[in-house]
């Protein structure tokens, strides 16, 4: 709290030593029993120049000119962008700031346009504002936006993202500008809709830079007045959250595991140990993922093998083997099966192709791992990269859901959320903690037991070399072969990353346009945090 106490706020200062000199003038007037002047209003001052320095998201714009997209960006009206596909730079701000609220408002000269896909991506922004107050901000743009279905979609000072003042640096500029450098920004809800809903809400987006002059003397960073609550007031200990009631610290020790809202038939079972038997796993990776797959950018298709289905909006892996462990509350257990997905055709072959296989969750308590062997094809090169048990996503299993009942470990909706080295694997354009589609897991430690939806659990799951029919979202078309023959212990090729896709794309589709690998040094193999002996 000293580092955010610090800083004594120049405006509140001014504000203070005004409502000081108000008081100290009426004093002769009230001892005469004249009426009470008003008290004096804090001052304003006006924001005569400034720039908002802010590249929206830098895998977006890696896609926009990359050979999938074959776009370009443009920029108009003052607005400017750095050397190598830089962030843009918006100018001549005006405005003003407001001593007594803490807050500003700064409108920017400039705009920018993506266009990509031979027009079937145009995403415009202009007439840019960036509001701030001491811990929050907003960015505002008009934007015209249109849908891959080809309808267009336009709003005036939309809120486009969200930025959080607290985590910014502060400084001053060379002409004593005011300056709060790499302020975090998210994607606002009507900012998901300016990229035509391919962005979720919440998306990161690259940090902005805001520099502002006044025509009164800039605050030093120091004094600034977003840093620190007016110094009159006394700080209310409400406002500082006891750790140990903080929700987001962790799960409460005192909470019954049976309120749970998501509990499993499992969870008041008897504790049992055993090899598993059988068992499926029913997962569709990621629902805006599928669907640019088979959209009308990618035109591409989905393909299932080796064990694995289309079952549903997902996939279903088959034939599990591993062990439940009672005493040490733990599941590790192996699903047959692939699922490839094929997208933007060139000349009879598929720039975007990646599949998944050889799935495996290895849980602990309530906490979990989804590995899966990855290979994907490097766009640029042509050369496919292949993983083995990538650690691809981190699961939230419910307290006491590995207990089995009836012979059977039934995990339903478990939440999954994308791992560092899984981001990686998409290129860098989803980002760690983004979130996927959730588990469905069910496994049988008894042969005789029947599965969810399945015969015994000793006669093998459904599911075959792939399902006929149209590529729908999430469906699946012909069954098919594996990329590049089947996944491999090491890293092939060079720097090329896997069929990339932004935060929704355009996120899915940003193929590969950063050229991040998933191990730094080409040739290294990623393996399990942790890796049990899975087999029965």
């Amino acid at each position: 709290m000293a580092a955010t106490r610090r800083p004594i706020a120049l405006a509140a200062a001014v504000a203070t030593a005004a409502a000081l000199g108000a008081t100290a003038f009426a004093l002769p007037a009230l001892a005469a029993g004249a009426p009470a002047a008003a008290p004096t209003a804090a001052p304003t001052f006006e924001i005569v120049d400034g720039t908002l320095d802010w590249g929206i998201k830098e895998s977006f714009r890696k896609y926009i000119v990359s050979p999938i997209a074959q776009g370009e960006i443009t920029v108009s009206d003052g607005a400017k962008q750095a050397d190598g596909n830089g962030v843009f730079t918006f100018v001549d701000g005006k405005g003003s700031y407001d001593v007594g609220t803490h807050a500003s408002d700064t409108a920017f000269k400039g705009g920018v346009r993506f266009e990509g896909h031979h027009g079937v991506l145009d995403v415009q922004l202009s007439d840019i504002k960036v509001g701030t107050g001491r811990e929050t901000g907003t960015i505002t743009a008009d934007f015209t936006s249109k849908k891959t279905d080809g309808t267009v979609v336009s709003k005036d000072d939309a809120p486009i993202a969200a930025l959080d003042i607290t985590g910014a640096e502060r400084g001053r500029g060379a002409n004593g500008e005011t300056v709060f450098t790499d302020i975090p920004a998210k994607l606002t809800a009507e900012g998901s809709e300016a990229f035509a809903g391919f962005y979720a809400e919440g998306a990161e987006l690259d940090p902005a830079t805001l520099t502002l002059k006044t025509a009164a003397p800039s605050p030093s960073p120091s004094d600034d007045p977003t840093k620190d609550p007016d110094p009159t007031k006394d700080p209310d200990p409400t406002k500082d959250p006891d750790p140990t009631t903080d929700p987001t610290k962790g799960p409460d020790p005192t909470k019954d595991p049976s309120a749970d809202p998501t509990p499993t038939a499992s969870e008041t079972a008897a504790p049992v140990s055993g090899p598993v038997v059988d068992g499926t796993l029913n997962w569709g990776v990621k629902e805006k993922f599928r669907s640019y797959v088979v959209g009308n950018i990618a035109h591409g298709k989905i393909v299932t093998s080796d064990g694995a289905s289309a079952d549903g909006d997902g996939y279903r892996f088959t034939k599990a083997t591993g062990l439940l462990d009672a005493d040490k509350n733990t599941l590790d257990a192996a699903f047959k099966g692939k699922v490839r997905f094929l997208g933007h055709e060139t000349n009879g072959a598929y720039v975007l192709d990646l599949s998944i296989s050889n799935l495996k969750v290895d849980i602990e308590g309530t906490s979990g791992t989804l590995l899966a062997d990855v290979a994907s094809k490097d766009q640029k090169t042509g050369k496919v990269n292949k993983f083995t048990a990538l650690s691809f996503a981190d699961l939230k299993v419910p307290a006491g859901a590995l207990a089995a009942k009836g012979g059977i470990v039934n995990l339903k909706n478990v939440p999954a959320t994308l791992t560092t080295d899984g981001a990686k694997a998409f290129g860098g354009f989803y980002e760690k903690g983004e979130e996927l589609d959730a588990l469905n897991v069910a496994v049988s430690i008894d042969k005789d037991a029947q599965l969810p939806g399945d015969t015994t659990g000793g006669s093998g799951s459904t599911g075959g070399s792939g399902s006929t029919g149209g590529s729908t979202a999430g469906g699946s078309t012909t069954g098919g072969g594996t990329v590049g023959g089947g996944s491999t212990g090491g890293s092939v090729g060079g720097s090329g990353a896997l069929a990339s896709t932004g935060s929704d794309v355009p996120t899915g589709a940003l193929i590969a346009a950063s050229g991040v690998v998933v191990a730094a040094g080409a040739g290294a193999v990623i393996v399990a945090r942790r890796r049990r002996d899975v087999t029965a």
